[in-house]
């Protein structure tokens, strides 16, 4: 019995370690939802038609990636034309 606890004990921390899992899409950044326009279209759709399933987090950070890629970096100016335009 004395030497079966020892190894009964061994055998539960070995088998209380974390899975190796890939990153769940709860917890996608915004800049891997920007690099990834497949997933980010995915879960754009599911934000439209049960935000409340997936959550506020992860619909705004939905929402400030699709905008990341609709304007860039913003580091593009606004250059009006030289000449105003004719009515």
């Amino acid at each position: 019995m004395k030497k079966v606890m020892p190894f009964l004990c061994v055998l539960a921390l070995a088998a209380c370690g974390q899975p190796d899992v890939p990153v769940p899409s709860a917890l996608a950044t915004v800049d891997e939802l920007t690099a990834d326009p497949v997933r980010l279209k995915e879960l754009r759709e599911q934000c439209k038609l049960d935000r409340a399933k997936l959550g506020d987090g992860l619909c705004n950070r939905v929402a400030e990636a699709t905008r990341k890629r609709f304007y860039g970096d913003g580091t593009v100016p606004y250059t009006p034309p030289k000449e105003p335009p004719k009515f």
